[in-house]
């Protein structure tokens, strides 16, 4: 491996373990930013912005926003934004979670997204997430972060033995099959082994103090390269902290001197966007309004500003999968190890402008970065990304890009180990020509 590629990669994979719930995907992407020198804003408090600053703020602990002021800025050189989102496929704990069933503690969940639900089965699954406990001060509730780090609970399979048609295909039942274990009713535990105690405890807190949470199941599977010759990545969460550090690196390594750069890291793309933390929420424009604000610029400089921008939206895409050929399109299939992909789509699913595309694609070509294509077969309806929503609010020219993956919404997924350098490598180019 290439000492380039060993950079991205182990960038990769301690945000892939570190970040294991959208809050704890901002606590990471939030560390990088402050150690590259970055300052922490808040949108509430007037900013003192400078010429060759570098700022980020976060949206209720979930969405993340950075940006680098360029030091030669006119408000025509526009800005170039790159977006992601800090959400996966998963399952969230439920308000009074404790369910006792035949001698065992279970907890009550709801599944969250799309995930593929038979792959969370029968492995060792941990909890992540934020925690709100009550305070001295009602509108200010203490926060504090979970990430178990150890396996907590199980969801066991049935045996063959019981259910000899399992082979046959399976559709579980999101509320009866899908409840984990954590426990058993004896001794010790029938007293202290209820979850809620077990929180408190682990936040050194009164359960009495404990009003809510956001706390999810998360597979504790650690990165691993795989094959032969180490060509393949196989981590939980590629989708879409690939794209997360993607972007943080591009905008921590870009060089450009004009305009504004940006990254906006969204929650809830997983559940459609529309939420406060959402793509679909006003706080990407009204982020560069405030910027364009601090620097004076009238309102006819400001719309001029927005408008002379352009959106690049990164979310994986299906690489080619051997086992199934079929499902792929007939003239677009691309391979892990491949290169980053550029997505279309004329349902504008994803974004297609094919102007906006060869602007990425001499990106690619002046880089020397590898790049394919996808479309989605005719018949079959992919998914959605960001691109679509956000250009809808600031209908700015946007591209889709991201690496190929296999077993997309599974509880692990499958990519090349050095697509994730392409994808740094545009992003990081998209920053800086």
């Amino acid at each position: 491996m290439t000492e380039h590629r060993d950079l991205e990669l182990s960038k990769l994979m301690h945000l892939l373990e570190a970040g294991t719930s959208a809050p704890l995907a901002v606590k990471e992407a939030a560390r990088q930013l402050q150690e590259a020198g970055f300052t922490e804003l808040e949108f509430e408090h007037t900013w003192g912005l400078e010429h060759g600053g570098k700022y980020f703020l976060r949206h209720h602990d979930t969405t993340l926003l950075a940006f680098t002021v360029g030091e030669q800025l006119q408000y025509r050189d526009g800005f170039r934004i790159a977006a992601a989102h800090t959400d996966y496929p998963c399952f969230r704990i439920k308000p009074n979670p404790g369910i006792e069933a035949s001698g065992y503690r279970e907890l009550n969940l709801e599944v969250y997204g799309g995930p593929i639900l038979n792959t969370w089965l029968d492995r060792p699954l941990g909890i992540s997430g934020r925690v709100a406990a009550a305070s001295d001060e009602i509108m200010h509730p203490r926060m504090y972060y979970v990430n178990s780090k150890r396996p907590l609970a199980v969801i066991p399979n049935l045996a063959v033995h019981l259910n000899r048609e399992v082979n046959q295909g399976q559709e579980l039942n999101r509320q009866t099959d899908l409840l984990p274990l954590i426990g058993t009713l004896k001794g010790e535990l029938e007293q202290n082994g209820d979850f809620l105690n077990y929180l408190a405890e682990k936040l050194e807190i009164d359960r009495t103090e404990i009003l809510d949470y956001e706390l999810w199941l998360t597979c504790l599977q650690q990165p691993q390269l795989v094959g032969v010759t180490e060509d393949f990545l196989v981590s939980p969460r590629l989708d879409n902290l690939t794209s997360v550090q993607a972007l943080l690196s591009g905008i921590i390594g870009g060089t450009r001197k004009e305009g504004v750069q940006m990254i906006a890291l969204f929650d809830h793309e997983e559940v459609g966007s529309k939420s406060k933390q959402g793509a679909s929420s006003l706080l990407l424009l009204h982020v560069m309004e405030k910027i364009c604000g601090c620097f004076g610029w009238a309102s006819t400089q400001q719309k001029e500003a927005i408008y002379g921008s352009m959106l690049l939206s990164a979310d994986v895409a299906h690489g080619m999968h051997p086992n199934y050929v079929s499902k792929m399109d007939l003239t677009s299939q691309p391979l892990l190890n491949g290169g980053v992909c550029i997505k279309e789509a004329c349902s504008q699913s994803y974004a297609t402008d094919c102007r906006a595309v060869a602007i990425i694609e001499q990106i690619c070509r002046a880089g020397k970065i590898p790049y394919q294509k996808y479309v989605n077969r005719s018949d079959v309806r992919g998914g959605r990304t960001l691109s679509s929503l956000v250009s809808g609010i600031i209908p700015i020219p946007a591209v889709d890009v991201g690496v190929p993956i296999l077993a997309m919404h599974s509880a692990v997924e499958t990519m090349g180990a050095q697509d994730q350098k392409s994808l740094t490598d545009l992003v990081t180019s998209f920053f800086s020509v």
